[in-house]
């Protein structure tokens, strides 16, 4: 008996074909020339939703763990992301390409910067664009935040919301907050599994 093909619908694949080093470095270069206020936003949008390099759940837990290294967090994602799909090569292709062209343009800004940084006009632009670096901000932490409240997992909201008023609310050291609060995350999921 033949099946017929049109009943059973094409399903996309989640995740796309993995990068590799030229598109790496172009797009961690486009992300960084598109990135005023920070890179976030255009990296989650590149990786997850137009080139589907990786799911939501795989950015969010790839973040949370450059959040836990040290250094500048988009900086580890790109080295981790290229060395996860292209090892060594690929982390030093992601790497340059979110550095390199920011360094070009910030010395040239720079230098016109100690000529005409004083002007008002130039004073107030600057003042605009830190308010659309917060929302954008907002925006990418709301992104992010949608998968994890999707799995209606009320442990992992008591985490975030735990974390979210020890760091946000009552100003308690990030470090000692992450110390507890890893390992405390970890032993959770760890528990919850294993009674599985």
């Amino acid at each position: 008996m033949a099946l017929d093909s049109s009943a059973t619908p094409t399903a996309v694949p989640a995740v796309a074909e993995p990068p590799g080093l030229g598109e790496l470095f172009v797009e961690f270069a486009k992300m960084s020339l598109s990135g005023f206020g920070g890179v976030l936003v255009f990296a989650r949008r590149a990786i997850v939703e137009r080139h589907r390099w990786m799911t939501a759940e795989e950015f969010n837990e790839t973040f949370a763990l450059c959040h836990f290294m040290p250094g500048p967090n988009i900086v580890n994602l790109s080295m981790v992301f290229g060395a996860r799909f292209r090892g060594v090569p690929g982390a030093f292709a992601a790497f340059t390409g979110l550095i390199g062209p920011p360094v070009v343009v910030m010395t040239i800004l720079a230098a016109l910067y100690v000529h005409f940084g004083e002007l008002g006009a130039l004073r107030r632009a600057l003042g605009g664009v830190a308010c659309v670096a917060v929302g954008l901000l907002f925006a990418v932490s709301f992104k992010m935040l949608v998968p994890l409240l999707r799995r209606r997992d009320p442990v992992a909201v008591l985490l975030l919301a735990a974390v979210f008023v020890a760091v946000g609310l009552l100003r308690w050291p990030m470090p000692w907050v992450l110390a507890v609060a890893i390992p405390g995350s970890i032993l959770v999921t760890w528990l919850r599994r294993r009674s599985a």
